[in-house]
């Protein structure tokens, strides 16, 4: 049985783009280099590992298996690497970090900056999602470290509380919204037209799935692309936003902007990091977790 780290790469790539040609890409080899090893593989271990379709392939359930012990060889090889890291110079490590839109807009930033300015030797890979899309990947072994907010599924992981934020709406001082001091969700979508964030957004995909479950759906004048941006549409008079109170807080020294609380519970949220129970990470791994716990907690 012949196989090398260049063929578990590659098959960890085809994993998680279900793509060859990306996977290839991602591996910089040449589509037929990657098709050729994926074949080898398949003959190594006798038995067939993808599916092909017309868009993209699909992990038969050993296919599946082979990803798992991919994905923890090396995980190893990160912590081999992190444990000869005080003997050696140029060994580089790489963590692998998924975060819900909040996180990312708030204490995520002064977090990751402090940490890779005294960790040079260190890598991170951030990537915006839902928080149950996180849990499910933290659970599954797809990446390292995972930040999530509001009521989802962490009894199968190590948790630990960063911090509370709640979402909040903001208005133009002068919009025509009752000068109530909270609103529920729905009483927006009837009668107001918003700024939002981009649909790649996990907090705009959040917002849609409430309204969806309401029957309803959220009247969009304009996306763009960051919290900033959505205060200053907001601002400038392009409609009401739901945004975090940790980002919108930011504007409040300046009077231009008013805040209005939302009733609804799932408003209210806690922010956890999360990681798979038992699994060893390497020091540098944990180091970042003290950073990102120390920054969640500094006071605005």
């Amino acid at each position: 049985m012949h196989y090398d780290l260049t063929d578990l790469r590659l098959f960890l790539n085809v994993g998680e783009t279900e793509n060859i040609t990306r996977a290839a890409e991602r591996s910089f080899l040449s589509l037929p280099a990657a098709s050729a090893r994926i074949k080898q593989l398949e003959e190594a271990f006798q038995t067939q590992l993808l599916i092909r379709q017309v868009k993209g392939v699909r992990l038969t359930p050993a296919g599946d298996a082979l990803l798992r012990h991919a994905r923890e060889v090396f995980r190893e090889l990160e912590c081999l690497h992190s444990d000869l890291r005080p003997y050696a110079k140029g060994v580089k490590g790489r963590v692998r970090l998924l975060a819900n839109t909040t996180a990312t807009n708030s204490f995520l930033a002064h977090a990751l900056s402090r940490f890779l300015s005294e960790n040079p030797d260190v890598d991170i890979e951030l990537e915006e999602h839902l928080s149950a899309d996180i849990v499910s990947a933290i659970g599954n072994g797809a990446a390292d470290l995972g930040i999530v907010a509001g009521e989802v599924a962490t009894a199968d992981l190590d948790t630990m509380q960063l911090c509370s934020d709640e979402l909040i709406v903001i208005a133009p001082v002068n919009h025509p919204l009752p000068a109530f001091k909270t609103l529920r969700f729905a009483e927006l979508l009837d009668s107001c037209r918003f700024v939002g964030l981009n649909q790649s957004s996990a907090i705009q995909s959040f917002l849609d799935r409430i309204a969806s479950g309401m029957g309803k759906r959220i009247s969009l004048r304009i996306q763009v692309g960051s919290f900033d941006a959505v205060c200053r549409m907001v601002e400038a008079g392009a409609g009401i936003a739901i945004v975090p109170n940790s980002c919108a807080r930011r504007y409040a020294s300046r009077k231009v902007l008013r805040f209005i609380r939302l009733e609804d519970d799932w408003a209210r949220r806690e922010l956890q990091l999360v990681r798979r129970p038992g699994r060893e990470l390497p020091q540098f791994a944990e180091t970042l977790i003290q950073y990102l716990v120390d920054a969640a907690r500094e006071p605005v």
